[in-house]
């Protein structure tokens, strides 16, 4: 047991100072080479250019961990062939602006390394093909979940930390240490890049990292044997990751009813809308850190049997309805979705 406490510990202290360390290298590399995220008034705006590849100093940090506490096997390799193509997908959309068609079926070659190592639903009441399906459409969502939710200073990596956190915890609870080894060497890594992330932010992660970050989330529940501990505990992972999931379906749906094509850029996003109403950074990440633990929460007691199914869906409607009023009711004009 103490062995395993060590490793743990030691991955994510090394990972962390890792990550800590190479920022201001890939800062300066960045500055040099003219990477910047420039704001353009409508989506991105920050005050100034803001150097890119804090993903790739997330992503060094987690191999280079998992290179020296991990065993290698050959579902790791799939998951971590996975993750490259789709930082090395963000980071060619960073440097060079991909079209969405692009984009997308890079995203699903690395999707399909994911489901070849065997990442997917195993529920058994549903027929292989459809739970290849389900898992293919699960981790696309979830990639690009995260791709656009990363629209403010240290909102990707928020988000990032507490779904690993909630993860992390029920691997350590059922003793799956296999997991929880390779969510404490991702947790180290984005932590410390979210010292550099917060607002005021000196890095970005660019897509590079927010589809690294979508990619690894997407396939690490994947990893758990969900049916041996309920029937219905598949429902967990999607409750963790409610907020990048409600960003996708409320962009797609606002897109959709104002005749924009669901994969264009739009000022649509829930973080935005919260800052136009005079809600501060601070206020913004606040917000989805209570909204977070809440939405954990409760697939947490669900998960542990504390509350039935029926109470589950009471408590989400309600968490979905605080969520709406927060971000999309205008007290002044009495209108929701007011742009």
């Amino acid at each position: 047991m103490n062995f395993v406490v060590v490793r743990h510990v030691f991955s994510f202290g090394f990972s962390f100072f890792l990550c800590f360390y190479i920022i201001p290298k890939l800062i300066k590399s960045s500055l040099r080479l003219g990477i910047m995220d420039v704001p353009d008034g409508k989506i991105k705006c920050h005050q100034a250019p803001i150097p890119y590849l804090g993903g790739v100093a997330i992503y060094i940090a987690f191999i280079a961990t998992l290179c020296i506490v991990y065993p290698f096997e050959n579902k790791i390799v799939w998951l971590l062939l996975g993750s490259t193509l789709l930082l090395l997908i963000g980071l060619i959309d960073d440097l060079h602006v991909l079209t969405p068609a692009r984009k997308f079926f890079g995203q699903m070659i690395a999707t399909l390394c994911f489901l070849k190592g065997g990442f997917s639903l195993k529920a058994e009441f549903l027929s292989s093909s459809f739970n290849l399906f389900i898992s293919g459409f699960w981790m696309l969502s979830v990639i690009n979940a995260f791709n656009l939710v990363d629209v403010m200073d240290g909102l990707s990596s928020l988000i990032a930390m507490i779904s690993a956190t909630s993860f992390l915890i029920i691997a350590l609870l059922f003793k799956q240490y296999e997991v929880s080894l390779l969510l404490t060497a991702f947790l180290g890594a984005v932590i410390a890049f979210f010292v550099y992330n917060k607002p005021p932010a000196k890095i970005y992660m660019g897509d590079a990292g927010s589809m690294f970050l979508g990619g690894f989330l997407a396939s690490v529940p994947l990893l758990f044997s969900w049916s041996s501990y309920s029937t219905d505990a598949y429902y967990a992972p999607v409750i963790i990751l409610a907020i990048p999931l409600l960003e996708i379906f409320f962009l797609v749906l606002i897109r959709t009813s104002i005749g924009i094509p669901f994969y264009k850029g739009s000022p649509h996003h829930y973080s935005i809308y919260l800052i136009k109403k005079g809600w501060s950074k601070f206020q913004v990440l606040f917000f989805t850190l209570i909204m977070g633990i809440l939405f954990s929460g409760s697939a947490f007691l669900f998960l542990f049997k504390i509350i039935n199914f029926i109470w589950l869906v009471v408590i989400l409607g309600f968490l979905f309805l605080v969520w709406c009023y927060f971000v999309f009711y205008n007290k002044k004009s009495g209108n929701v979705l007011n742009s």
